[in-house]
């Protein structure tokens, strides 16, 4: 199949799937098209080329073989429930029927893994999920895998960790007076970069290996404050306070995210996939974040004027 013929479908088209929609188009040769709950974003993708369709994980697209029609490749990027992945459930039988699919990669998280108490985890270490974010990932991947096991559908499974990139990231939270340093000694987080996370996937469509796993992280995982801080000068600001993590009155959402604690591996992206990073640590990465949004505003600025 031509690179002409390539057609991706991406359900839950979301931030990462927008910047990968958006690097294809640029690329030539690929149509696109996905899901969103949001009316307004379907006619937003729409106005981006973009056939957008109305997915709420409630129930299943109408006529479903209309809208796989030709897909080669297929991103899944929708959080999953207690029962596992909603597109699983709903749409297993119907993707397994279409012939033209060449690769599917559904997008996990490194909550996987678990709290290692800051000990390191690559693709082969057990999954041992402390939290319901984890466990329903875990349970999203084992039914994704089991289609790959079963029927040979080319799945590849790919575990985030913290996602940021223009627009979303530490400097949206200083700027916008929300950011704090939280001090929890020995605790860090992941990251990756977005554009990144496009180059990961890209490689993976040209080298496909069905079944596969990969943890896409930067090399460098890092403490909040860290980030907080180097955002905060990035922007000439001083930075908030260092406050103990005892100290602060949290959310249990963002709570759960310090009750886990390890640094992810990311070598096989770069064995098997041959990726070289963009950004291999969160300095890099914000300083691309702080100079595109930079430009951003400098060329509305010119339109203005």
């Amino acid at each position: 199949m031509s690179k002409a013929d390539r057609k991706l479908f991406c359900f839950g088209y979301g931030y990462s799937c927008d910047y990968i929609g958006y690097a294809l188009q640029q690329a030539g040769g690929w149509k696109i098209a996905g899901t969103t709950r949001d009316m307004d974003k379907k006619s937003l993708m729409k106005e981006r080329g973009i056939k957008a369709v109305i997915f709420d994980y409630e129930k299943p697209l109408d006529n479903p073989d209309h809208f796989f029609k030709d897909v080669t490749h297929l991103l899944i990027s929708t959080p999953p429930n207690d029962a596992g992945d909603p597109v699983f459930l709903m749409h297993a039988e119907d993707i397994l029927r279409q012939n033209t699919i060449e690769w599917v990669g559904y997008l996990s998280s490194t909550s996987v893994y678990g709290d290692r108490g800051g000990d390191w985890v690559d693709e082969n270490t057990e999954l041992l999920p402390s939290n319901k974010r984890g466990s329903r990932r875990a349970k999203a991947e084992k039914q994704w895998l089991s289609l790959y096991e079963a029927y040979n559908l080319p799945v590849h499974i790919f575990r985030l960790a913290g996602i940021y990139g223009p627009g979303r990231s530490a400097l949206d939270s200083v700027r916008a007076g929300m950011a704090r340093r939280t001090d929890k000694p020995g605790h860090v987080f992941s990251r990756i970069h977005v554009d990144d996370i496009v180059q990961v996937l890209i490689a993976s469509m040209n080298t496909i290996h069905p079944g596969g796993v990969y943890n896409i992280c930067d090399d460098h995982a890092a403490a909040s404050h860290e980030v907080i801080e180097y955002a905060c000068h990035l922007l000439g600001l001083e930075p908030p306070p260092l406050i103990p993590f005892d100290d602060i009155d949290m959310a249990p959402i963002a709570r759960s995210f310090y009750s886990e604690n390890k640094r992810v591996r990311n070598d096989k992206i770069k064995t098997e996939l041959g990726v070289n990073l963009h950004y291999p640590n969160f300095k890099s990465g914000l300083k691309a974040c702080f100079e595109a949004e930079e430009h951003a505003a400098s060329m509305e600025e010119k339109v203005r004027i």
